[in-house]
């Protein structure tokens, strides 16, 4: 070989053997995070999450630098195809599938063994039932920005629907927006600035799943416009923070939430929906259903759990001081409550969970559990569940014998199941997802 090819052989050679370095380097991260996962049992992804076509895939790693939570490893290169290798933390942003230029990754719901029921909407949010719609965590966004987001783009698909001044002199509205949490906000801002007539009904209080988080707790959000107001600044905040958020543009708005007022009955009527609520009735062209995913508080199924002590929500941490706590559940929300009450003066706090891992829940939520545990603050009891409950006590099956700890209450935080009766009622199709778009 002449000295000319080797001046310009060598340089070549070297970015070649630079590139397979770096690749080779990236690969053993992404299986040893791979690998950890797996051995704590840390495989199961929270919500909507990415599957990679791998024939299509290329490993051009655009996926992985748009994950927002890249430096949680969520998705990484392996053989030279983009995997998702730390599950538990993707947050179902769905970046990866926006950025991906081979369109090889999908966004699914559930998992081959995990199923999570669904309603059946459309690409405009539109449910099976022509007429009512679905925004955020009922549809499975239960990130405060997509459900924003969603809850503006469902009112702009009912803008579609036709002229809003027909039907005025009989009574007829716009929009019902059942639901005050971030979608049914969000969509209440839209409906406001698109200037339709509308009423936003909440049996509950505003700021909906929001609302019910422990005091203090971070939530987590990223940047979102706001019909009207503009754009949301913070990308972490408190709880309480987000609620005075809410407060104040809804007073900037001039929004009139109607707060406990609970949705009774909806019928199909020739100029769309009868809404009936327990203080008055809707007629209305379109509904628009921003609930969360709860419903109803999924119970343990166990005697004694009739007993007042028994709750299925963490209000405040500060009512169970000196008193002995068992919280049960192993998510976020059983996570933050168990740590929050160990904080509290004089309380003895366990936490019992029928799994391996909190596989469900946050790394920081996590973190803080085993602090607690090593601070002699929290007693975990994993691969556990709850006996029977009795007025001073309660028997837990452990892993290897059965237990009996003193109990002055019991939180269990064990999610919610999906309002089916109510929307099966309204005629919506619910599909049950494992790992299906």
């Amino acid at each position: 070989m002449s000295t000319m090819m080797w001046i310009y052989a060598l340089p070549l050679l070297f970015i070649w053997f630079y590139h397979l370095w770096k690749r080779s380097k990236k690969h053993r991260k992404s299986m040893g995070v791979q690998d950890e996962a797996i051995a704590s049992g840390m495989t199961d992804p929270a919500s909507i999450h990415p599957i990679v076509d791998h024939v299509r895939c290329l490993g051009c790693a655009t996926c992985v630098s748009a994950c927002p939570e890249r430096s949680k490893n969520v998705l990484g290169v392996i053989h030279g195809k983009a995997h998702l290798i730390n599950p538990t933390h993707c947050i179902g942003h769905g970046a990866c599938k926006t950025a991906c230029p081979f369109n090889a990754i999908e966004l699914v719901f559930g998992t081959e063994k995990r199923g999570v029921d669904i309603p059946q909407v459309d690409d405009s949010f539109q449910t099976n039932v022509p007429g009512i719609y679905i925004a955020g965590e009922l549809g499975g966004m239960g990130l405060i920005r997509n459900a924003v987001t969603q809850g503006v783009q469902a009112v702009d698909s009912i803008c579609k629907l036709g002229s809003k001044k027909q039907g005025k002199d009989n009574g007829l509205i716009d929009l019902v927006i059942v639901g005050a949490g971030p979608a049914g906000l969000g969509a209440s801002l839209a409906a406001k600035d698109k200037k339709l007539d509308f009423v936003t009904l909440e049996q509950d209080s505003v700021g909906g799943t929001v609302s019910h988080y422990p005091r203090g707790k971070i939530v987590m959000t990223a940047p979102v416009v706001l019909p009207i107001i503009g754009k949301m600044h913070f990308k972490e905040t408190t709880k309480e923070a987000l609620m005075d958020f809410w407060g104040e543009i809804i007073a900037k708005a001039g929004l009139e939430i109607k707060d406990r007022e609970r949705v009774e009955s909806v019928e199909a009527e020739s100029t769309g929906f009868h809404v009936k609520t327990g203080t008055t009735e809707y007629h209305t062209r379109a509904i628009l259903l921003a609930i969360g995913r709860r419903g109803t508080p999924r119970k343990l199924g166990v005697p004694g759990e009739e007993q007042t002590k028994v709750v299925y929500r963490l209000i405040d941490p500060a009512q169970y001081k000196n008193q002995h706590v068992l919280v049960v559940g192993g998510g976020d929300s059983a996570l933050e409550a168990a740590v929050s009450i160990a904080e509290e003066e004089g309380t003895t706090v366990a936490i019992s969970y029928r799994s391996e891992a909190f596989s469900r829940a946050k790394e920081k939520n996590r973190i803080k559990i085993a602090d607690a545990e090593k601070d002699g603050r929290l007693r975990v009891l994993m691969k556990s569940t709850v006996k029977h409950i009795e007025s001073d006590k309660v028997v837990i099956n452990g892993e290897a014998e059965e237990i009996c700890i003193d109990n002055d209450a019991i939180i269990v935080c064990a999610g919610g199941i999906l309002p089916t009766g109510f929307l099966k009622s309204l005629g919506i199709t619910i599909d049950t997802k494992f790992g299906t778009a």
